[in-house]
Protein backbone atom coordinates (compact mmCIF):
# COMPACT_ATOMS: atom_id res chain seq x y z
CA UNK A 1 0.00 0.00 0.00
CA UNK A 2 1.02 3.17 -0.18
CA UNK A 3 -0.14 6.69 1.05
CA UNK A 4 -1.22 9.07 -1.90
CA UNK A 5 -2.59 12.39 -0.03
CA UNK A 6 -4.52 13.44 2.96
CA UNK A 7 -7.40 15.57 3.61
CA UNK A 8 -8.03 17.90 7.13
CA UNK A 9 -10.56 15.71 9.74
CA UNK A 10 -13.73 16.82 10.81
CA UNK A 11 -15.87 16.03 13.81
CA UNK A 12 -19.57 17.40 14.24
CA UNK A 13 -20.65 21.01 14.88
CA UNK A 14 -22.84 20.09 17.55
CA UNK A 15 -24.67 17.44 19.75
CA UNK A 16 -27.06 15.19 17.65
CA UNK A 17 -29.69 12.21 19.17
CA UNK A 18 -31.40 9.20 17.62
CA UNK A 19 -34.09 7.48 19.48
CA UNK A 20 -35.26 3.75 18.46
CA UNK A 21 -35.66 -0.15 19.68
CA UNK A 22 -32.63 -2.22 19.82
CA UNK A 23 -32.81 -5.03 17.00
CA UNK A 24 -31.13 -7.44 19.52
CA UNK A 25 -32.31 -6.66 22.48
CA UNK A 26 -35.66 -5.35 21.77
CA UNK A 27 -34.86 -2.45 24.41
CA UNK A 28 -35.59 1.52 23.92
CA UNK A 29 -32.05 3.05 22.91
CA UNK A 30 -30.86 6.59 23.08
CA UNK A 31 -27.93 6.99 20.95
CA UNK A 32 -25.94 10.56 21.20
CA UNK A 33 -23.40 11.90 18.49
CA UNK A 34 -20.83 14.07 20.67
CA UNK A 35 -18.20 16.24 18.59
CA UNK A 36 -14.61 14.90 19.24
CA UNK A 37 -11.21 16.29 19.04
CA UNK A 38 -8.91 15.90 16.03
CA UNK A 39 -7.29 12.40 15.85
CA UNK A 40 -9.75 11.56 18.48
CA UNK A 41 -11.13 8.33 16.21
CA UNK A 42 -14.83 6.80 16.66
CA UNK A 43 -15.33 6.27 20.34
CA UNK A 44 -18.44 4.44 21.47
CA UNK A 45 -19.28 5.20 24.69
CA UNK A 46 -22.09 2.83 26.94
CA UNK A 47 -22.88 5.47 29.28
CA UNK A 48 -25.21 2.87 31.13
CA UNK A 49 -21.82 1.60 32.23
CA UNK A 50 -20.44 4.90 33.05
CA UNK A 51 -18.67 7.50 31.25
CA UNK A 52 -15.04 5.06 31.21
CA UNK A 53 -16.57 2.38 29.16
CA UNK A 54 -15.29 3.53 25.97
CA UNK A 55 -14.70 1.30 23.06
CA UNK A 56 -12.55 2.46 20.07
CA UNK A 57 -14.08 1.47 16.36
CA UNK A 58 -10.95 0.00 15.21
CA UNK A 59 -10.23 -3.59 13.52
CA UNK A 60 -8.33 -4.53 16.67
CA UNK A 61 -11.67 -4.52 18.95
CA UNK A 62 -13.28 -6.70 16.90
CA UNK A 63 -14.89 -9.42 18.83
CA UNK A 64 -17.43 -10.88 16.69
CA UNK A 65 -18.76 -10.98 12.63
CA UNK A 66 -21.67 -13.27 12.85
CA UNK A 67 -24.28 -11.30 10.89
CA UNK A 68 -23.44 -7.76 12.70
CA UNK A 69 -19.98 -6.35 13.81
CA UNK A 70 -19.89 -6.21 17.27
CA UNK A 71 -16.74 -4.28 18.89
CA UNK A 72 -15.15 -4.84 22.91
CA UNK A 73 -15.78 -7.17 24.90
CA UNK A 74 -18.54 -8.07 28.11
CA UNK A 75 -19.40 -6.54 29.27
CA UNK A 76 -18.13 -3.35 27.51
CA UNK A 77 -19.12 -4.85 24.33
CA UNK A 78 -21.12 -2.68 21.78
CA UNK A 79 -23.09 -4.59 18.09
CA UNK A 80 -24.23 -3.58 15.39
CA UNK A 81 -22.50 -0.76 14.72
CA UNK A 82 -22.14 -1.19 10.86
CA UNK A 83 -24.77 1.28 10.21
CA UNK A 84 -23.50 4.24 12.51
CA UNK A 85 -19.93 3.70 11.18
CA UNK A 86 -20.98 3.91 7.70
CA UNK A 87 -23.25 7.19 8.44
CA UNK A 88 -20.48 8.57 10.20
CA UNK A 89 -17.68 7.17 7.36
CA UNK A 90 -19.50 8.36 4.09
CA UNK A 91 -20.26 11.90 5.62
CA UNK A 92 -16.63 12.04 6.01
CA UNK A 93 -17.10 12.71 9.96
CA UNK A 94 -13.28 11.07 11.50
CA UNK A 95 -13.83 12.47 15.04
CA UNK A 96 -17.15 11.29 17.26
CA UNK A 97 -18.29 10.09 20.31
CA UNK A 98 -21.06 7.54 20.12
CA UNK A 99 -23.00 7.62 23.44
CA UNK A 100 -24.92 4.16 23.98
CA UNK A 101 -27.09 3.63 26.90
CA UNK A 102 -27.78 -0.28 25.78
CA UNK A 103 -25.08 -2.79 24.11
CA UNK A 104 -26.46 -1.71 20.46
CA UNK A 105 -27.48 1.46 18.54
CA UNK A 106 -31.47 1.62 17.72
CA UNK A 107 -32.08 -0.51 14.48
CA UNK A 108 -34.78 2.26 13.03
CA UNK A 109 -35.72 1.13 9.72
CA UNK A 110 -32.35 -1.50 9.17
CA UNK A 111 -30.60 1.31 6.86
CA UNK A 112 -28.04 4.33 8.08
CA UNK A 113 -30.86 7.14 6.86
CA UNK A 114 -31.67 8.16 10.71
CA UNK A 115 -27.68 8.51 11.78
CA UNK A 116 -27.07 10.19 8.61
CA UNK A 117 -30.17 12.51 8.95
CA UNK A 118 -29.31 13.62 12.65
CA UNK A 119 -25.44 14.16 11.36
CA UNK A 120 -26.16 16.52 8.50
CA UNK A 121 -28.22 18.14 11.66
CA UNK A 122 -25.08 18.91 13.31
CA UNK A 123 -23.15 19.96 10.43
CA UNK A 124 -19.52 19.62 10.53
CA UNK A 125 -16.49 21.56 11.98
CA UNK A 126 -13.37 21.15 10.21
CA UNK A 127 -10.25 20.34 11.97
CA UNK A 128 -6.53 21.14 11.48
CA UNK A 129 -5.12 18.14 11.59
CA UNK A 130 -4.84 15.92 8.24
CA UNK A 131 -6.13 12.01 8.11
CA UNK A 132 -4.04 9.92 5.65
CA UNK A 133 -5.57 8.89 2.53
CA UNK A 134 -3.99 5.62 1.08
CA UNK A 135 -4.22 2.97 -2.01
CA UNK A 136 -2.95 -0.77 -3.12
CA UNK A 137 -0.68 -0.60 -5.90
CA UNK A 138 -2.05 -4.68 -6.52
CA UNK A 139 -5.00 -6.12 -5.61
CA UNK A 140 -5.44 -7.14 -2.03
CA UNK A 141 -7.93 -9.96 -1.89
CA UNK A 142 -9.95 -12.52 0.88
CA UNK A 143 -11.60 -15.04 -0.94
CA UNK A 144 -12.69 -18.30 0.75
CA UNK A 145 -15.44 -21.02 -0.73
CA UNK A 146 -18.25 -19.11 -1.71
CA UNK A 147 -17.44 -15.18 -1.32
CA UNK A 148 -14.61 -12.90 -1.95
CA UNK A 149 -13.69 -9.34 -1.60
CA UNK A 150 -10.88 -7.56 -2.72
CA UNK A 151 -9.22 -3.87 -3.35
CA UNK A 152 -7.97 -3.16 -6.93
CA UNK A 153 -6.32 0.07 -7.64
CA UNK A 154 -7.89 2.57 -9.37
CA UNK A 155 -6.79 5.38 -11.77
CA UNK A 156 -8.74 7.75 -9.83
CA UNK A 157 -8.26 8.75 -6.28
CA UNK A 158 -11.74 7.91 -5.15
CA UNK A 159 -13.42 4.91 -3.80
CA UNK A 160 -15.89 2.79 -5.64
CA UNK A 161 -17.34 -0.32 -4.05
CA UNK A 162 -19.35 -2.55 -6.34
CA UNK A 163 -21.28 -5.54 -4.85
CA UNK A 164 -22.44 -8.89 -6.57
CA UNK A 165 -25.43 -10.60 -4.89
CA UNK A 166 -25.96 -13.78 -6.13
CA UNK A 167 -27.78 -16.79 -3.74
CA UNK A 168 -29.15 -18.78 -6.63
CA UNK A 169 -31.96 -19.68 -8.35
CA UNK A 170 -34.09 -20.72 -5.40
CA UNK A 171 -33.97 -17.61 -3.22
CA UNK A 172 -36.43 -15.31 -3.16
CA UNK A 173 -33.86 -12.42 -3.45
CA UNK A 174 -33.04 -11.79 -7.13
CA UNK A 175 -29.40 -11.75 -8.87
CA UNK A 176 -28.61 -7.67 -8.54
CA UNK A 177 -25.34 -5.93 -8.63
CA UNK A 178 -24.50 -2.65 -7.31
CA UNK A 179 -21.64 0.03 -8.03
CA UNK A 180 -21.02 3.12 -5.85
CA UNK A 181 -18.41 6.39 -6.25
CA UNK A 182 -18.73 7.26 -2.33
CA UNK A 183 -18.52 10.54 -1.96
CA UNK A 184 -20.87 12.28 1.03
CA UNK A 185 -23.55 13.24 -1.30
CA UNK A 186 -24.01 10.35 -3.35
CA UNK A 187 -23.58 8.12 -0.28
CA UNK A 188 -26.73 10.40 1.85
CA UNK A 189 -28.92 9.63 -1.41
CA UNK A 190 -27.94 6.34 -3.01
CA UNK A 191 -26.64 4.21 -0.15
CA UNK A 192 -27.64 5.23 3.47
CA UNK A 193 -31.36 4.35 2.82
CA UNK A 194 -30.72 0.66 1.76
CA UNK A 195 -32.26 -1.36 4.96
CA UNK A 196 -31.26 -4.64 6.18
CA UNK A 197 -32.60 -7.75 4.43
CA UNK A 198 -32.88 -11.11 5.29
CA UNK A 199 -35.41 -14.32 4.05
CA UNK A 200 -38.63 -14.90 5.85
CA UNK A 201 -37.02 -18.11 6.50
CA UNK A 202 -34.00 -16.60 8.40
CA UNK A 203 -36.44 -14.13 10.01
CA UNK A 204 -38.10 -17.41 12.08
CA UNK A 205 -34.76 -18.60 12.38
CA UNK A 206 -33.08 -15.19 14.62
CA UNK A 207 -36.65 -15.48 16.11
CA UNK A 208 -35.91 -18.51 17.21
CA UNK A 209 -32.57 -17.55 18.82
CA UNK A 210 -34.37 -14.71 20.99
CA UNK A 211 -33.29 -12.17 18.22
CA UNK A 212 -35.76 -9.13 16.69
CA UNK A 213 -38.27 -9.65 19.58
CA UNK A 214 -39.75 -6.14 18.63
CA UNK A 215 -39.30 -6.37 15.21
CA UNK A 216 -42.02 -6.42 12.41
CA UNK A 217 -41.48 -7.48 8.78
CA UNK A 218 -42.55 -3.81 8.01
CA UNK A 219 -39.26 -2.56 10.01
CA UNK A 220 -36.82 -4.00 7.64
CA UNK A 221 -37.01 -6.29 4.42
CA UNK A 222 -38.08 -9.51 4.57
CA UNK A 223 -38.20 -11.40 1.26
CA UNK A 224 -41.20 -14.27 1.21
CA UNK A 225 -41.67 -16.15 -1.72
CA UNK A 226 -43.07 -13.65 -3.75
CA UNK A 227 -40.78 -10.61 -2.88
CA UNK A 228 -40.75 -8.53 0.19
CA UNK A 229 -43.99 -9.33 3.09
CA UNK A 230 -45.75 -6.09 3.85
CA UNK A 231 -43.29 -3.62 2.05
CA UNK A 232 -41.37 -2.66 -0.79
CA UNK A 233 -38.01 -1.63 -1.79
CA UNK A 234 -36.73 1.63 -2.09
CA UNK A 235 -34.57 0.31 -4.85
CA UNK A 236 -34.52 -2.84 -7.54
CA UNK A 237 -31.26 -3.68 -6.16
CA UNK A 238 -31.45 -2.42 -2.58
CA UNK A 239 -30.09 -5.27 -1.09
CA UNK A 240 -27.00 -5.18 -3.02
CA UNK A 241 -26.33 -1.50 -2.16
CA UNK A 242 -27.30 -2.39 1.57
CA UNK A 243 -24.23 -4.59 1.12
CA UNK A 244 -21.80 -1.14 -0.10
CA UNK A 245 -23.64 0.44 3.28
CA UNK A 246 -22.15 -3.08 5.23
CA UNK A 247 -18.72 -2.41 3.85
CA UNK A 248 -18.58 1.28 4.03
CA UNK A 249 -19.17 1.11 7.80
CA UNK A 250 -16.39 -2.29 8.25
CA UNK A 251 -14.10 -0.92 6.21
CA UNK A 252 -14.06 2.67 8.42
CA UNK A 253 -12.24 0.53 11.11
CA UNK A 254 -9.35 0.69 8.94
CA UNK A 255 -8.54 4.40 11.00
CA UNK A 256 -7.98 5.99 7.47
CA UNK A 257 -9.15 7.48 4.09
CA UNK A 258 -9.12 4.51 1.56
CA UNK A 259 -9.05 4.77 -1.91
CA UNK A 260 -9.57 1.95 -4.84
CA UNK A 261 -12.39 -0.23 -5.84
CA UNK A 262 -13.47 -2.58 -3.61
CA UNK A 263 -15.14 -5.47 -5.48
CA UNK A 264 -17.10 -8.08 -3.56
CA UNK A 265 -19.08 -11.70 -4.28
CA UNK A 266 -21.62 -12.74 -1.20
CA UNK A 267 -19.19 -11.33 1.36
CA UNK A 268 -20.64 -10.38 4.89
CA UNK A 269 -18.95 -9.00 7.71
CA UNK A 270 -16.28 -11.74 8.38
CA UNK A 271 -14.73 -11.18 4.86
CA UNK A 272 -15.26 -7.46 5.43
CA UNK A 273 -13.01 -7.35 8.70
CA UNK A 274 -10.74 -9.99 7.46
CA UNK A 275 -9.66 -7.77 4.30
CA UNK A 276 -9.54 -4.52 6.66
CA UNK A 277 -7.20 -6.84 8.77
CA UNK A 278 -5.12 -7.31 5.70
CA UNK A 279 -5.35 -3.42 4.58
CA UNK A 280 -4.44 -2.41 8.21
CA UNK A 281 -1.39 -4.96 8.51
CA UNK A 282 -0.01 -3.56 5.18
CA UNK A 283 0.01 -0.01 6.29
CA UNK A 284 1.69 -0.79 9.41
CA UNK A 285 4.28 -2.63 7.67
CA UNK A 286 4.90 0.59 5.25
CA UNK A 287 5.23 2.65 8.31
CA UNK A 288 7.35 0.61 10.51
CA UNK A 289 9.65 0.82 7.06
CA UNK A 290 9.21 4.70 7.30
CA UNK A 291 10.04 4.75 11.05
CA UNK A 292 13.16 2.42 10.50
CA UNK A 293 14.51 4.70 7.70
CA UNK A 294 13.96 8.16 9.52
Amino acid sequence: MKRIQDRQQQTIGKPAEVHGIGYVTGKQVRLRFLPAAASTGVIFVRADLGSGACIRASVENVTGTARRTTLGQPPVQVGLVEHVLAALSGLRIDNCYVELDAPEPPGLDGSACGFVNALLQAGTVVQSERRPIWTVEQPVTYAVADATIALHPSDTPELRISYLLDYGPESPIPWQMCTQTITPGGFAAEIAPCRTFVTDQEALALRDQGLGSRTTVTDLLVFGPHGPIQNKTRYANEPARHKILDILGDLSLIGCDVRGHVVAYHSGHPHNVELVRRLSLQIQTVLSRELRAA
